[in-house]
C-alpha cells in the first residue's frame, strides 16, 4: 500500500466497476496514458474478478495505453478516504462513502453497445472510445489552466 501523502500535490481519482477487470482498469490505463504523472490514478472492484479482461486490454493498447502487469483488486477504505474523485463506472457496482471521505463518488453510465447487438472487440473498441472521452473531459476538469 502506498503512503498516505503518496499523491500530495497531485489531483488523484480512483476508477472502479465491479469485477476490476475491464472498465475500471480501461479507464485508468487511459487516464495514465492521458495525464502522465499529473494525477494518481488507481482502480478497484466491489466484488474483483480472476484476471484482465483480454479484450479491454487489447483496444487499450490500440491507443497507446497499457493494463499491463495490472490485476483486479478490491477497494481500500483509507485510499477511498483519500482520493480527490472516485469514478464508479456502469449501473452495476455501487461504492458507500466511507467516513473521512474527502473526495465524492461521481458514477459514469457508459455506453453499453450489447444492448445493440454489438459484441466481442467492436463493442469493447466503442465502450474504450466512451471511456477515453470521458476522462479526457476529467482530466481537463481536474487540471484546470
Amino acid at each position: 500500500m502506498e503512503p498516505a501523502d503518496a499523491g500530495a500535490g497531485r489531483p488523484s481519482v480512483l476508477f472502479v466497476c465491479v469485477k476490476n477487470g475491464g472498465k475500471s482498469q480501461m479507464a485508468a490505463a487511459i487516464m495514465r496514458s492521458l495525464a502522465g504523472n499529473r494525477v494518481e490514478v488507481h482502480s478497484a472492484g466491489t466484488k474483483p474478478g480472476d484476471s484482465i479482461n483480454a479484450l479491454s486490454a487489447q483496444v487499450v493498447a490500440e491507443v497507446g495505453a497499457s493494463m499491463d502487469g495490472e490485476i483486479p483488486k478490491s477497494i481500500n477504505s483509507d485510499l477511498l478516504r483519500r482520493v480527490d474523485r472516485t469514478i464508479v463506472l456502469g449501473a452495476d457496482a455501487v461504492v458507500e462513502p466511507v467516513d473521512g471521505m474527502r473526495g465524492t463518488i461521481e458514477t459514469w453510465e457508459t455506453d453499453e453497445p450489447s444492448t445493440r447487438g454489438i459484441d466481442g472487440v467492436e463493442r469493447m473498441r466503442l465502450i474504450r472510445d466512451d471511456v477515453a472521452a470521458r476522462c479526457q473531459r476529467l482530466l481537463d476538469a481536474m487540471s484546470p489552466g
